[in-house]
């Protein structure tokens, strides 16, 4: 199984939990966006989309934040029957009136039950999705979903550098037990 994280807005930096996927455990490839600061549903959808069919195995998607909400638009449009699931963690809010400008071009979000399973992992204080429009989007989705209480948005500076707790997520949504890197896997 391949693993595809999908960082958002900014792309995700050296100590956030997506990078110490990637870093520890075999089997994780990130999509790569053309323009971290610009979010575009068309192109960012699209690049996830080429990324994919790139893939021949199994495909899990780790979306975070923005990158929750193009895995989530993806999987609504552009659906590829190897991609098992996705656990979203986080997923912006592209659609409030107070989300940042740079993030809205992602909008609209999908309003349909996804063809895979998804998981969302939001909290009771994120400041880019409340926990009631969490639950909304879940019910939407027709996805499972945990509340981490007081995590903010699951990110670096609320604490969610090397995260631990991502890793048993994952295993669960997937099925699979994931494998520390060895230095005999590749990047």
């Amino acid at each position: 199984m391949r693993y595809l994280t999908v960082p958002g807005y900014t792309n995700s930096g050296p100590e956030h939990w997506q990078t110490h996927l990637e870093n520890t455990y075999a089997g994780f490839d990130r999509v790569v966006q053309d323009d971290w600061d610009a979010p575009d549903r068309d192109r960012w959808v699209a690049r996830l989309d080429e990324t994919v069919r790139g893939t021949e195995d199994e495909v899990l998607l780790v979306g975070h934040s923005c990158g929750s909400v193009t895995a989530a638009l993806w999987a609504a449009t552009c659906w590829d029957s190897r991609v098992t699931g996705a656990v979203l963690v986080a997923p912006g809010d592209v659609e409030a009136e107070d989300a940042p400008p740079e993030i809205t071009g992602l909008a609209p979000l999908p309003r349909k039950q996804l063809p895979l399973k998804t998981h969302l992992v939001v909290t009771d204080n994120d400041p880019h999705l409340s926990l009631e429009r969490g639950r909304s989007l879940a019910r939407a989705w027709g996805s499972s979903i945990e509340v981490l209480p007081g995590g903010g948005h699951l990110a670096t500076a609320d604490g969610f550098g090397e995260w631990e707790g991502i890793a048993p997520i994952i295993e669960r949504v997937s099925g699979r037990t994931l494998r520390r890197r060895t230095r005999s896997d590749s990047r």
